[in-house]
């Protein structure tokens, strides 16, 4: 049984492997970089949303006002 390539179904090359051209392996190549391929999970969560208002960070001191 010979491999085929993920992207066209045509052979695969050795030299490719496991895509049967370079521009089936850039095709693939773009789709991860665009995030074409993701794992399903949890949505992310935005650190300052994460801390909430119980959080341990020590709050920043505001600067003195200056005289007007």
């Amino acid at each position: 049984m010979t491999a085929r390539c993920p992207i066209c179904s045509k052979p695969a090359d050795a030299k490719f492997t496991p895509f049967c051209s370079k521009r089936c392996a850039d095709i693939d190549l773009s789709r991860w970089l665009k995030g074409g391929y993701a794992i399903p999970g949890r949505p992310a969560v935005d650190e300052d949303e994460a801390e909430g208002p119980n959080s341990s960070k020590t709050p920043q001191k505001q600067p003195p006002n200056e005289p007007e």
